[in-house]
């Protein structure tokens, strides 16, 4: 099985430069507030967490990359600290010695995509499409291939970007046309895509099972504690639990994502709620992540989560 945590080198993707993330100046963690012209993951709580993260028991490093790399096809994106790609390439092989198999992300949702800099402003644009390509194709080449690259795809939503100062949402064909553009490049370089399926609430669930391909991996997060709790109109996705089973029920392979964010328990409880809802066949494993940078000040903190994916696996599945 996948026991997967999500682990962040860039954190451009939570709020724009001008505008407040969700409303709010600062999370109460300080950790995905405005975007800033230095990187914030520390690269000595860096390779102390993923220590700590391979000896609990997680086998898959999901990289969230963003402004965190000095990409050689689009150097504009770096900022001060960014990664070189043979910094990278180094931890990568480093990362497969203490057995963690690392994965790819870029969130090339419009909520979360700052780190695309001025690009993210050029949505659907000739250029914009141009900018995606390259990087994934350099992403997939500095990772020799990964077997999954995570497109992100979460919260695209008016909702989520009130308080930015420029507000983009893609709907209909036109979101369709995109995202089946990111997995057709993910897949042309040789990996398999994987993204969030926030779609399949925000939208419509019947169209999702007409068009989106069986071969993406899809992860629907959840982080609270009550598996009843309804859904709203201003909070659709609070009650995104119910699309565990609808998508087992198409044939979806899925990889339930869960955190410590809202509530510490909510690992174990999604793992025993999603051991009803998925079938084994289409149950690839679990994904945790505490939505926090990686810096010293938060490290008991990012180890937690990694403690409670290790637990599941020992306790619920038996290590396998």
């Amino acid at each position: 099985m996948i026991w997967s945590y999500l682990i962040h080198l860039g954190t451009h993707m939570y709020a724009d430069r001008d505008g407040m993330l969700y409303g709010r100046t600062k999370t109460p963690r300080g950790s995905m507030d405005k975007a800033e012209d230095k990187l914030r993951c520390e690269k000595d709580a860096w390779i102390a967490l993923t220590n700590e993260i391979a000896k609990m028991g997680a086998n898959t490093l999901i990289i969230d990359l963003a402004e965190g790399v000095k990409y050689q096809s689009h150097p504009e994106l770096a900022i001060e600290g960014s990664w070189s790609v043979e910094e990278l390439k180094e931890e990568l092989k480093r990362l497969r010695s203490i057995g963690l198999n690392p994965v790819p992300k870029l969130n090339f949702a419009t909520t979360h995509d700052e780190w695309l800099g001025e690009y993210h402003k050029m949505v659907s644009t000739k250029k914009y499409y141009e900018v995606c390509a390259d990087l994934i194709k350099e992403v997939c080449e500095i990772f020799d291939t990964p077997d999954y690259f995570h497109i992100g795809m979460d919260e695209e939503s008016y909702h989520h970007q009130k308080p930015y100062s420029l507000a983009v949402v893609r709907h209909g064909d036109l979101w369709w046309h995109d995202v089946l553009f990111f997995i057709e490049q993910v897949e042309k370089n040789g990996s398999t895509a994987w993204m969030w399926s926030d779609n399949v609430v925000l939208q419509d669930e019947n169209e999702f099972v007409k068009r989106m391909p069986k071969s993406v991996i899809q992860s629907i997060w959840y982080y609270d504690r009550d598996f009843d709790f309804p859904g709203t109109p201003k909070y659709p996705l609070w009650d995104a639990y119910k699309y565990y089973s609808f998508l087992d029920k198409h044939g979806y392979k899925q990889v339930p994502t869960g955190s410590i964010w809202m509530a510490y328990e909510n690992m174990i409880l999604l793992s025993e709620f999603c051991k009803e809802q998925i079938s084994e066949e289409n149950l690839l494993g679990y994904m945790m992540t505490t939505w926090y940078p990686v810096t010293k000040d938060n490290h008991s903190y990012n180890v937690a989560g990694a403690d409670l994916l290790g637990q599941i696996r020992r306790y619920d599945y038996n290590g396998k």
